[in-house]
């Protein structure tokens, strides 16, 4: 049993299609420093699909590649949140590694959140607890 309600699930892992492959490992590995898991075919699709972790967690992203996929900018999927020590700081350093704004940091009463598009065009949330 996985939840005080009783159903028998566990979120494990967030699968999300890329357009590029080589461009998403490259940016999740070296500019978000997630532990990149590997990469394998996938028969059924023809497709590829790469993993990766952040250190201290145990949840998964999965990152699917399909070749006759009419791929649409990311739309589909709300976000993928991060937790920083600095949201500008780290805004600024995603911008200069090829992420492009989605919304300026803003101050919420508990947070400070910013958002950037990854290279599909996935929105990243970075968010900070206020002191």
């Amino acid at each position: 049993m996985y939840s005080s309600i009783g159903i028998g699930m566990k979120f494990t892992y967030t699968g999300i299609e890329v357009k590029d492959l080589d461009k998403s490992i490259a940016f999740y590995r070296d500019v978000l420093a997630m532990e990149y898991l590997g990469r394998h075919k996938i028969e059924s699709t023809g497709g590829e699909v790469a993993a990766f972790k952040n250190p201290g967690s145990d949840h998964v992203l999965e990152m699917n590649w399909y070749p006759n996929s009419k791929y649409r900018e990311g739309s589909e999927l709300d976000h993928l949140a991060f937790e920083c020590d600095d949201v500008e700081r780290e805004v600024q350093r995603l911008l200069k590694a090829g992420a492009t704004m989605a919304r300026p940091a803003e101050v919420r009463p508990k947070y400070i959140v910013g958002f950037v598009k990854d290279p599909n065009g996935i929105w990243l949330e970075l968010y900070q607890e206020r002191a």
